[in-house]
């Protein structure tokens, strides 16, 4: 079934790709300095650069999350959205924010907290537009035909992001306490309730792409939602040694990230076993390839490299160096970049009726950008071993230790653009496309 208020999807997905484009841009005006080009540090300060990229990869993904639920949720509940008229005025809301954010920024007006840089007034016009989409999500759904799981899922996810946002704008005299609730938001949306946005999204993708029966998948939702909080919630623990908590949490937190990667094995397994499983063939490859890639590529940079990095004994050394940023780099692209891409590739055929299933610029993107960000992920984690190896063992000064890797940095910018070409080609592929029509998304009963 399709419905026309799944057009309002189409502008999520829009203002995602827009924001995705400067983000990537941001990345690049760091990536120069990295390697002696500090020109445009001049126009564009590192801490600016750095805050800018770091947040629009939190509000690009967001925007795309909301885009898939303005999608899957009028399908799954089979009704139209309650109001499409208030979900557009949220997307405004949300563009406004994001465009005054950003140029805050650039002012010097933000809290400096690394990921929830925004200002505080801000953070309530944020609580606000969450508040209205979750109405209109969570309205929509229980008015609908039928609640299934792979939407109860989707929406709890939603719901708890929601939830966890909270916590980061209780405001404390003491950087301990202030750390520990900040975490309570960034760990815990990445390492918790995202996932569970994930499993919801690539639940639908695989029902659609494969034509195996809803039990069976929705079966494998349990097991990932189970999966989630066993290890997401203690897991948050290894961040509490290095903001002065009590040692035990180095444990706990270390044992319980060990299990995390156990999540992302059962998304992966589900959806490759799935696909096996699947009779149906399905014309769109390319909603497919994202979705099979989302779920590979997330178990290697969430799960390996996140299980690796994480260890009590590793994270002693490579805590807050580029080991991280090699981490978080994989993770982020694999396990929400890549489904919302996916949810995007999909849709866009039903949205716009233009049937573009197989095309060689989509095919350039998806492999572009993937090889891109294997490549960059490298970069920075040959980076990041050499760098830890030079501070810990060598004590070696910081500043000495950055132009000694700098070479890297190199390697890095070739590898971000081979990444960013795909993007740029998956993003004319977007509006290759066009934009909805009344026509294509046309109620059928």
């Amino acid at each position: 079934m399709k419905y026309k208020s799944q057009k309002v999807a189409y502008w999520f997905f829009a203002l995602s790709m827009l924001l995705l484009t400067l983000q990537i841009v941001y990345g690049f005006v760091m990536g120069f300095a990295r390697v002696g080009m500090d020109g445009l540090h001049e126009f564009v300060p590192f801490n600016t650069a750095r805050a800018v990229h770091t947040n629009l990869l939190v509000v690009w993904l967001l925007s795309g999350f909301m885009g898939a639920a303005y999608y899957i949720i009028p399908e799954e509940a089979q009704r139209e959205l309650v109001s499409v008229k208030l979900a557009y005025v949220q997307l405004i809301s949300l563009a406004v924010v994001g465009v005054v954010a950003i140029i805050g920024f650039h002012f010097n007006i933000w809290e400096g907290r690394k990921f929830l840089e925004i200002p505080r007034p801000l953070d309530y016009l944020v609580v606000i537009n969450v508040l209205l989409f979750l109405g209109i999500i969570l309205v929509t759904l229980f008015k609908g035909k039928r609640r299934t799981t792979t939407a109860l899922v989707l929406s709890m996810g939603l719901f708890f992001a929601a939830l966890l946002y909270l916590p980061g704008m209780i405001t404390f005299d003491s950087q301990t306490m202030d750390s520990f609730f900040r975490w309570w938001v960034v760990h815990l949306w990445v390492e918790g309730v995202w996932e569970l946005i994930m499993g919801g999204i690539l639940s639908f993708l695989l029902i659609k792409l494969t034509g195996v029966d809803r039990e069976v998948i929705e079966k494998w939702l349990y097991v990932i939602v189970g999966l989630t909080f066993l290890s997401g919630v203690l897991g948050t623990g290894h961040h509490y040694y290095y903001i002065g908590v009590n040692n035990i949490w180095i444990i706990v937190g270390g044992i319980f990230s060990a299990l995390e990667p156990l999540a992302f094995l059962a998304m992966a397994l589900f959806a490759v076993n799935m696909y096996r499983k699947g009779e149906k063939k399905h014309p769109n490859k390319l909603a497919l390839y994202w979705t099979l890639g989302a779920s590979i590529v997330s178990f290697v940079g969430a799960g390996l490299l996140g299980f690796a990095h994480t260890l009590p004994q590793t994270n002693l050394y490579t805590h807050g160096t580029l080991v991280t940023a090699m981490h978080g780099h994989l993770a982020f692209w694999g396990a929400y970049a890549m489904i919302v891409l996916a949810i995007i590739s999909y849709s866009l055929p039903n949205m716009t009726g233009r049937k573009l299933y197989e095309s060689a610029i989509g095919r350039a993107a998806f492999w572009l950008s993937n090889i891109g960000m294997i490549g960059m992920t490298v970069a920075f984690g040959v980076a990041g071993v050499a760098q830890v190896y030079l501070e810990r063992k060598f004590k070696m000064d910081f500043m000495q230790v950055q132009n000694e890797i700098s070479i890297h940095f190199v390697v890095l910018l070739i590898c971000a653009t081979i990444f960013a070409t795909g993007i740029t080609l998956y993003i004319i592929d977007f509006f290759k496309h066009g934009t909805p029509t009344d026509e294509a998304l046309e109620t059928r009963n």
